[in-house]
């Protein structure tokens, strides 16, 4: 898999890449944070659509979420995130997500830096720049992508444009999962109250129930299968839940530091990882789970405690190493994965 790594220049306008003189591609665009069922499911078909037709399959995927650039600017008086700018609400990483699209077999990966001046563009121009520089014969999108200047480029509005131009094709995955699911407006970490897996809330309640329930935490409709619906469940310790929608374990990733050396003494060394993480950390509390550290994997029950610090708060990650014989492992300085 060939990644490349664009940023548009002050006007918006990105170089992007000749692939091939000849060979055509199939691109699917997004950011894909948390890689869930529904990203998977557009990114295969991109993938078997692009081998079927003896072409590239090519992902276009923006960093920072577009999301995060628009709300930063909109906090900080029109300003763009710095390089060293961490979103404490992504999910996944960019280099998490990179080994999933090339665990999916995607021959191509274009990561664009999202600027407001690219979010400028209109879909029809995007469009025209992915037929003309990438050679896009086939776009695959999910049932409610949208795209282009104040996102005007839904699947209608593409699809349209397909049909009056003739030079490419929409392909629309229906990655909608089992139907919609109300969240919060406000993510808010909620640790639960009583151990083992939180139960939905809204779980068994009335129509007038919900409609009150929603009406207190301004409740909005999302699918199921979304990011933001995952964000939600690990924030409130829903793991389970969260790993589903996934279809995969949610991980974190960062470097194995000095702690306090309190474990040892009581029998239960710890690895703790460092202020710089890789993915959403779940709400505070004692978890069971997996510690991968250079290709070898032992059993770890994480928890969470201050500190750790990204984006203003402050949190901290540590693993008890359950298995006697990872207990003598040395790894501080490794790169570990929970």
């Amino acid at each position: 898999m060939k990644i490349t790594t664009l940023a548009p220049d002050a006007s918006g306008l990105v170089e992007w890449p000749t692939l091939s003189a000849n060979r055509k591609s199939v691109v699917t665009v997004g950011v894909f944070d948390g890689m869930h069922r529904g990203h998977q499911a557009v990114i295969r078909r991109a993938v078997e659509l692009a081998k079927a037709d003896k072409a590239f399959s090519v992902v276009v995927m923006f960093d920072p979420r577009p999301g995060v650039v628009h709300a930063y600017a909109a906090a900080h008086d029109g300003q763009e995130p710095g390089d060293g700018f961490c979103d404490p609400m992504a999910l996944t990483s960019v280099d998490q997500r990179l080994r999933t699209l090339e665990n999916l077999g995607v021959d191509h990966v274009l990561i664009v830096r999202y600027t407001l001046a690219f979010a400028t563009k209109s879909y029809r121009f995007f469009l025209g720049q992915m037929v003309g520089k990438l050679g896009m014969r086939t776009l695959v999108l999910g049932t409610d992508a949208a795209m282009g200047a104040n996102r005007a480029g839904d699947v209608k509005a593409i699809g349209v444009l397909a049909q009056a131009t003739g030079v490419f094709e929409l392909e629309i995955v229906d990655d909608r999962g089992p139907g919609h699911v109300r969240v919060p407006a406000d993510v808010t970490p909620q640790m639960p109250s009583e151990p083992g897996e939180p139960v939905d809330p809204t779980e068994g309640m009335t129509k007038a129930q919900l409609r009150a329930w929603s009406k207190k935490h301004q409740g909005r409709e999302v699918r199921v299968w979304s990011s933001t619906n995952v964000r939600y469940l690990l924030a409130h310790g829903r793991i389970k839940a969260a790993d589903e929608i996934l279809g995969h374990a949610h991980a974190i990733e960062g470097t194995v530091v000095h702690g306090e050396e309190r474990g040892r003494t009581i029998g239960f060394p710890t690895a703790n990882l460092g202020s710089m993480i890789d993915g959403y950390i779940p709400v505070d509390g004692v978890y069971a789970g997996w510690l991968i550290d250079l290709g070898a994997a032992g059993g770890a029950a994480p928890s969470r405690r201050k500190p750790f610090t990204c984006g203003g708060s402050a949190r901290r990650l540590r693993r008890e190493r359950l298995r006697r014989q990872q207990r003598q492992r040395q790894c501080l300085g490794d790169s570990a994965r929970v």
